[in-house]
């Protein structure tokens, strides 16, 4: 288990654009063409950073979680929040927030996922959170941004965010993709944390060309030369391998004892979450990495997105292994896709 260190004296503030109402239903078996009938349901609260949250709050750091919310959606995933203890200041919208829902059978088959397109999003709505995340930085000492953006937000939103955090003198970690991951990046935040799809667009943009990461060799490299977009530190999630990390202290691999299998939903959050809190407590890069590699396996087991088991936590937090790695050379690139 972690070592409990001295307590931060402020929060982390999470930031979801496009939250959910995420639904997991369980079935005995998933066929297509046939009728189900559902077992089990579990609502909660979702999106990227509201999972974030729910991560932190429940290895008992401050956080306080914020976004848009709107309509009869929104308002159940604000009701669900507070039920849950997480303390919330999410900014009203007009329309309504998505709902995601997520099919687990139980024939041992992956997770099937429907995701709804997010609400829209008018330009004062959007100056409106602007206005009230500049606020709260105030009291914050870091700031996670995640996933998606729904439409009428600004393709530059997370740069936007970034830049003012910045400016308040407090560190950031993206988690986001296509446009907004590459405009986020560029506007130089601490930490981003992509996927190998993600790490691998990252990574043409630096190189001018289209690549594959399909390694932790070629996830080192390739994160090296993302840092050269802007990013402090690149983070990338490799699924079952583990994480690669390109820092201005070094690379590391982190990777789990074992492969886990479950729920896949949310386990890139419980990394971003370990993450967070590695910079909230000033870890050591060897530290937070396993943290969030610990946590991120055990978020595959649970089988709701944004919940984890402390036994399986503890457990894999003592057998995460961490191997410091030769930085990588600007010529090495990963394989091409032509």
């Amino acid at each position: 288990m972690s070592p409990a260190p001295s307590r931060p004296r402020r929060l982390v503030l999470t930031v979801t654009l496009n939250a959910a109402l995420d639904l997991t239903y369980r079935v005995d078996r998933l066929t297509p063409g046939a009728t189900h009938r559902v077992e089990d349901i579990a609502a909660r609260a979702g999106g990227k950073g509201v999972n974030v949250a729910r991560v932190l709050h429940a290895l008992g750091e401050p956080v306080l979680a914020t976004g848009l919310a709107g309509g009869a959606t929104g308002a159940r995933l604000r009701a669900l929040l507070a039920a849950d203890g997480v303390p919330e200041e999410f900014v009203p919208i007009a329309d309504e927030s998505r709902r995601t829902v997520v099919i687990c059978a139980g024939d041992g088959a992956e997770p099937t996922g429907f995701w709804e397109p997010g609400p829209r999003v008018t330009a004062t709505e959007w100056r409106t959170f602007v206005e009230r995340y500049q606020a709260l930085l105030a009291g914050s000492s870091v700031v996670t941004l995640n996933g998606s953006l729904p439409p009428g937000v600004p393709q530059d939103g997370y740069a936007t965010l970034i830049a003012l955090a910045r400016a308040a003198g407090v560190p950031t970690v993206l988690d986001a993709d296509g446009e907004p991951l590459r405009l986020g990046v560029a506007a130089g935040p601490d930490l981003v944390k992509p996927n190998a799809l993600e790490l691998s667009m990252l990574h043409g943009a630096a190189l001018g060309r289209k690549v594959l990461v399909d390694s932790p060799a070629g996830a080192e490299a390739a994160a090296a030369a993302a840092r050269e977009l802007g990013a402090g530190a690149v983070v990338a999630s490799l699924a079952s391998v583990g994480v690669v990390a390109a820092t201005g202290d070094g690379c590391w691999h982190a990777a789990p004892p074992e492969r886990v299998n479950g729920n896949p939903t949310g386990a890139g959050d419980a990394c971003v979450a370990g993450l967070a809190r590695g910079l909230l407590l000033r870890q050591a890069w060897p530290e937070r990495l396993r943290d969030a590699v610990a946590l991120s396996a055990a978020a595959v087991a649970s089988p709701v997105a944004g919940e984890f088991s402390f036994d399986d936590y503890q457990r894999l937090y003592a057998a995460v292994s961490v191997q410091p790695l030769p930085p990588a050379r600007k010529t090495t690139i990963s394989t091409e896709v032509t």
